[in-house]
């Protein structure tokens, strides 16, 4: 079993995605991949703060 991204993993990852993104000589096809990853990474942190917002919740009820 493959072990689970951290948030501040994820989070890297989507940062570094995102200045592959920002550089000038960046080709079309590396934009597109850079994306692609970017959208991975935003989706893996966004679920891992799901998750935390329902542990609090259900903590402070």
């Amino acid at each position: 079993m493959a072990e689970k991204t951290t948030f501040e993993e994820a989070l890297k990852k989507l940062e570094e995605a995102s200045e592959k993104l920002k550089k000038a000589d960046t080709t079309l096809e590396d934009a597109i991949k850079s994306y692609e990853e970017g959208i991975k990474y935003y989706k893996e942190c966004r679920a891992i703060l799901d998750e935390a917002s329902q542990k609090i919740e259900t903590l402070t009820k």
